[in-house]
């Protein structure tokens, strides 16, 4: 089951990163991944990946604000 989950969090990550410049929800859903990959990795005990990963759905994040306040601003919506 365990492996299962880690497949399909590092599918999620592949595709959305893959896809990302289609919509800006898709680094989101790469941000959402990567903190599955996260737990996933300290789930197995493999806590430099754990950190790796972590790190890489900060990133994630702040990619997604950074590129929905310029969307936003760009189409003028709220």
């Amino acid at each position: 089951m365990l492996t299962t989950f880690g497949v399909i969090a590092v599918t999620i990550m592949f595709l959305s990163y893959w896809t990302e410049e289609r919509s800006r929800w898709l680094v989101l859903i790469f941000a959402v991944g990567s903190g599955m990959t996260s737990l996933y990795s300290a789930l197995e005990e493999v806590y430099p990946i754990t950190v790796i990963e972590g790190l890489w759905a900060l990133v994630a994040l702040q990619r997604f604000v950074k590129r929905h306040q310029r969307e936003k601003i760009k189409t003028g919506s709220d």
